[in-house]
């Protein structure tokens, strides 16, 4: 059978990154005006690469800039309250391509969005064993309309995920590299007839060092990476103390928090620190910074134990905590806002885009058309992949098993942080930093529909490991069929092409998606 040939390993991943790159790249430059948030982040990425510091723009800036007066920024400084990677990452397309190409200002974020689909397969292929599993993850990624719409604006959020997913695989290798260390250990320290108690402290672990990389980029795109770097920073600590209590190490918990976690921490946590600042280097190597003088104004420098602290680094401190005061206390009514409450059922999702057209206008050959841009998920992946979600949940409660843990685990790192801050300002596009770890849980699901998932300690009901009934596969294959045609559906209105207003109006599928 096809699925399971050697050719499918290499054919079906590659024609899942060529369909994920058709869909991100097909008249990307559409439309060729600043799009939603596109107006503070492509204008600070060319002031960034231009001044080494994001600046302000003059009235009515946004036209100007379209029509190809790409050079009138001020030398002011502007407030700015995101971190300077992503909008690094913007910039350089914007060199390569030019300022005032729409496809400049948004190949690296689409260029992004086709990375991470292929990188989702690498992960699937190592969590769940399986090249078709990995396939069928990496489809539904390349075809949701959530992963279509945040690859083809130039905001920052594709690149939060794709850095925390990279972040997710690195503690992925490192759960099986420090297992098979940590037991080598155990197994010499037992020939040796030495005491186990708190047993060894792993200092040599190098894919902990990838992940603090990796979520030091993620936070130096958007400060949310750094609930990324905390989760698994946890996660570490439980996986480390289970292992140690199947090695039979008597203190096993308090070996994991007192004798481990602090090699942990050194591992992960400097680096993503470093990572950080590193990510300034504009702001600390100018002079034109926001705040970049404040400790030298009068009065406003630290006094007393911290006054011999430089003024660069007291002038920097204070430019994060203004940020982070402003983080906390956006409350901005907008909208297309979306209670995170309501994130997992998509009840509010954001226009990025909209304009209607006269007939004759635009060239609306129709009575009325509509050109939309609207950040909507592929609703049957989306609310699957959320029923699979709780489905998992209660599995974890059940049956303990570690890659529901894992891809839960993603969840909360990118999700639940999210409820503490239910009366500020945010979109139902932010789920995209997850989205990864939804799409995981519900291909986990289809495997274990099909029979494919690896269970390491299989519940006793479980059904054999045999080929499941042929109608379980037609019903995954009706599945992936019916998803695939409800994004052909949905598409035009992902991409800003011109439709009637007609068909616009088919897509409210819920009163609030107007």
């Amino acid at each position: 059978m096809f699925l399971t040939s050697r050719a499918f390993r290499w054919a079906g991943p590659l024609a899942v990154t060529i369909l994920a790159a058709v869909l991100r790249l097909w008249n990307l430059g559409r439309p060729h005006s600043l799009v939603f948030d596109e107006t503070f982040y492509v204008k600070d990425a060319w002031t960034l690469f231009n001044n080494g510091y994001e600046s302000t723009w003059p009235d009515q800036a946004d036209t100007l800039f379209a029509a190809g007066q790409t050079n009138i920024f001020l030398t002011s400084p502007a407030f700015v309250v995101h971190p300077p990677l992503g909008k690094w990452l913007i910039a350089l397309g914007m060199a390569v391509f030019g300022p005032d190409s729409s496809w400049g200002w948004r190949i690296m974020t689409a260029l992004v969005g086709v990375l991470a689909v292929v990188l989702l397969m690498l992960i699937a292929k190592r969590l769940l064993g399986s090249t078709l599993l990995a396939v069928i993850a990496g489809f539904l990624f390349a075809i949701d309309g959530n992963a279509i719409v945040m690859s083809r604006v130039a905001l920052l959020d594709n690149y939060v995920m794709f850095f925390a997913l990279l972040g997710f695989g690195a503690v992925l290798l490192d759960r099986g590299w420090h297992a098979s260390r940590l037991a080598a250990r155990v197994a010499r320290e037992r020939e040796a007839g030495r005491e186990l108690g708190w047993g060894p402290t792993l200092w040599w672990r190098p894919w902990l060092l990838a992940a603090g990389l990796a979520f030091g980029l993620t936070s130096s795109v958007k400060w949310s990476g750094f609930y990324f770097l905390a989760a698994f920073g946890l996660y570490l600590v439980v996986v480390d103390a289970l292992a140690r209590r199947r090695a039979g190490i008597p203190f096993w918990w308090s070996a994991a928090v007192l004798k481990q976690a602090p090699a942990t921490f050194l591992l992960t946590v400097p680096i993503a620190v470093a990572t950080y600042l590193v990510a300034w280097t504009g702001w600390f190597v100018t002079a034109g910074g926001f705040y970049r003088d404040w400790a030298s104004s009068p009065g406003a420098a630290w006094t007393g134990a911290l006054a011999w602290v430089p003024d660069t680094v007291q002038s920097f401190w204070h430019y994060q905590v203004a940020a982070y005061t402003y983080h906390v206390g956006l409350s901005t009514p907008h909208p297309y806002q979306a209670n995170p409450l309501t994130w997992l059922f998509m009840i509010r999702p954001t226009s990025m885009y909209y304009r209607g057209s006269s007939l004759g206008e635009n060239g609306c050959g129709t009575g009325t058309c509509s050109e939309a841009i609207t950040g909507i998920a592929n609703p049957l992946i989306w609310w699957a992949a959320t029923a699979a979600v709780f489905y998992l949940v209660y599995r974890l409660a059940r049956y303990r098993e570690w890659r529901v843990g894992l891809i839960l685990m993603g969840l909360v790192a990118g999700y639940l942080p999210w409820l503490m801050y239910l009366n500020r300002t945010v979109f139902q596009f932010y789920t995209i930093a997850f989205e990864p770890y939804l799409l995981l849980g519900l291909t986990l699901v289809i495997g274990l529909v099909l029979r494919l998932t690896p269970r390491d300690a299989a519940p006793t009901d479980a059904a054999p490991a045999d080929a499941p009934p042929v109608q379980l596969r037609w019903l995954v294959l009706g599945f992936l069929v019916a998803a695939a045609l409800v994004s052909a559906f949905f598409y035009p209105l992902w991409t800003g092409a011109q439709t009637p207003l007609q068909f616009w109006q088919l897509h409210i599928w819920l009163p609030s998606w107007r």
